[in-house]
């Protein structure tokens, strides 16, 4: 094998491995913002292949001596990483050329397109290309059945297979796209280009052709560099008004035909901007794709397992990628690989919610870290789980609004919830990343209903809380009403009505107060369970991830010094306390109308809350 190595890219020439250029600098990852050693992996082939210094982080589960130098080395491992499958797809003039050509030539990835492919075939003299020449002689479009099976040869030939692939403006029906599916050709990003009606027809409309040298120029926004060349140019046939009204409504039914297919993998780009700005914001999706696609490798490794799990006694067939509870969580502070294994956990749940349409819901994360009642509580802790989200959906295209609450009250009873206190400012001075997500995906903001853009998708709320003599519940209805049909969610809220100093906050409205928030439904709720009265030692834990039952766990000591969680009971809602004693001491389980007693008495108006 050999290895050559430059000032911004590596090349390696030989058999398939995976090569890693580790760096002692810090490297924003989806989810989190890590200052450790960080690899940059890819995946080299006979035929040479490079990457550029995007290429995607792995990281290493062995500890590393610091060091006040940055230290390089070089690691091979057998391992591969799957190239690049990009759609992309937008109107005639929407700057789809364009945009493939600026995509190619960064991610070298193999340019397809129907035109080329049915000029080669026909071309060549292939079966293929005879049939298909045999519908253009006569003046009739080819079928589907012909230009997809071109398209699925030229998809299987070896340089697609090690390069990875831009499907360009294919497929174009309703058909081709199912033709895909049935033998598995899906891509990782369908991109569509979103260009206004108006924008796409005045591209079309004054567009002008040099038949001498085949430049196409505009007579607004490029025009010719001299007057003999604009007395030249003609217009070409299919860009009169009439035509190019007829192919967009063409393009509309096709793209609309075929959206379902690919709605998951969907990535509408405003494309009426600068060419420069649009591959942008398309680079940062296929950037941050790899990247997610690294990670996910990385959380389903099983050897070099990063956090020690319990053992559940069900089957999770419908969560494949829930390992169980993590152990040792009375360990405080939590280490980075039970922060990430929650955060992860979270995010999964948050994520199918919102793709279940859901609109308003709330995650509720009790672990040490994160519960408030107790004294370990770690406001930055909180900070990355709102960050591993926020982070996400932008990956997804998403604009998201995160909001904390600003000042209630006014003279000298302005003020917040002292565990809000100085978050903005947190959340303001974090590593958003290198890609630029902050104030263009994602925009800091305060809760209420002035702060509820046009363009946001999404809000995410960091712990919107009551406090004594003044409530935050008024300001959160209005930017609800605000938000109409998009996602609010909810990070651990803690929307209790509480009593002001003349019990007015307690009485007048508290009806309607406590019936908005209870609106809100869980997406995913985790608590730990101790003794009454105690926080230690653990006895269990309650776990719901959207749209799964609650799952009461019993934690275990074993004979070897660990521990484990055991899967004891299931709930279609959240368990009473009555309940939760029931199944822990193995009797049928009580009404929920007797008051609560017992072992887990404690827990009474948390649960509820």
């Amino acid at each position: 094998m050999a290895l050559h190595q430059g000032a911004s890219r590596t090349v390696v020439s030989g058999s398939h491995c995976e090569l890693a250029f580790m760096s002692s600098v810090p490297l924003r990852t989806t989810s989190f913002a890590l200052p450790f050693s960080t690899f940059y992996s890819f995946t080299c082939s006979p035929l040479s292949i490079s990457h550029d210094r995007h290429s995607l982080p792995v990281y290493s589960e062995s500890p590393r001596k610091k060091s006040p130098k940055k230290q390089k080395r070089l690691r091979v491992s057998c391992a591969r990483v799957e190239p690049l499958k990009v759609m992309i797809s937008g109107a005639p003039a929407s700057g789809k050329g364009t945009q493939c050509q600026m995509i190619v030539e960064k991610y070298e990835l193999v340019h397809i397109s129907t035109g080329d492919i049915l000029r080669a075939e026909v071309s060549s003299g292939t079966e293929i290309g005879k049939k298909a020449k045999g519908y253009m002689d006569n003046g009739m479009l080819v079928p589907d059945e012909i230009v997809t099976d071109m398209v699925i040869t030229r998809l299987s030939l070896p340089d697609v297979k090690e390069r990875g692939w831009l499907l360009d403006g294919f497929p174009r029906t309703f058909s081709q796209a199912q033709s895909l599916e049935r033998v598995n050709i899906r891509p990782d990003i369908y991109i569509v280009l979103d260009v206004p009606d108006e924008i796409l027809i005045d591209r079309c409309v004054g567009r002008r052709m040099d038949p001498v040298t085949g430049k196409i120029y505009h007579l607004k926004n490029f025009r010719p560099e001299t007057d003999e060349i604009s007395a030249r140019l003609i217009t070409r046939s299919d860009d009169t008004q009439e035509k190019v009204v007829s192919r967009l409504e063409t393009y509309k039914r096709n793209a609309e035909a075929i959206l379902s297919t690919y709605l998951a993998l969907l990535k509408k780009i405003d494309g009426n901007r600068p060419k420069e700005v649009v591959f942008e914001e398309i680079d940062s999706l296929l950037q941050q794709f790899q990247i997610d696609v690294a990670k996910s490798k990385k959380l389903s490794t099983v050897e070099g397992h990063p956090v020690e799990v319990g053992v559940s006694t069900v089957s999770f067939s419908s969560q494949e990628k829930w390992r169980g509870i993590p152990t040792r969580l009375n360990n405080i502070p939590h280490s980075k690989e039970i922060r990430e294994y929650f955060y992860y956990d979270v995010l999964q749940s948050t994520q199918k919610a919102v793709e279940g349409k859901r609109t308003r819901l709330k995650v509720e994360i009790n672990i040490p870290e994160l519960n408030p009642e107790m004294d370990v509580y770690r406001i930055g802790t909180l900070m990355e789980l709102v960050r591993t989200l926020a982070l996400s959906f932008a990956d997804d295209g998403k604009r998201v609004k995160v909001c904390v609450q600003g000042s209630m009250g006014e003279g000298a009873l302005a003020g917040m919830p002292l565990q809000l206190a100085g978050s903005r400012r947190i959340l303001e001075y974090m590593d958003w990343g290198e890609y630029g997500a902050k104030d263009t995906f994602i925009k800091i903001g305060s809760i209420g209903a002035k702060e509820v853009d046009e363009q946001d998708d999404i809000f995410i709320l960091v712990a919107p809380q009551n406090a004594v003599g003044n409530c935050i519940i008024n300001d959160l209805q209005a930017m609800t009403d605000a938000a109409g049909q998009r996602p609010v969610i909810l990070i651990n809220p803690r929307l209790k009505d509480l009593p002001g100093s003349s019990g007015v906050m307690q009485i007048m409205g508290r009806d309607k107060r406590l019936e908005y928030a209870s609106s809100f439904s869980n997406c995913y709720f985790f608590r730990l369970l101790y003794y009454a009265g105690t926080q230690y030692p653990i006895m269990g834990a309650i776990r719901m991830t959207y749209s799964q039952d609650y799952e009461l766990f019993r934690r275990i000591d074993e004979p070897s010094g660990k521990e484990k969680y055991v899967s004891i009971a299931r709930f279609p809602q959240r368990p009473t306390i009555d309940e939760i004693n029931d199944a822990f001491e193995g009797k049928i389980s009580r009404s929920r109308e007797k008051g609560a007693s017992g072992l887990w008495s404690f827990l009474n108006g948390i649960m509820s809350g």
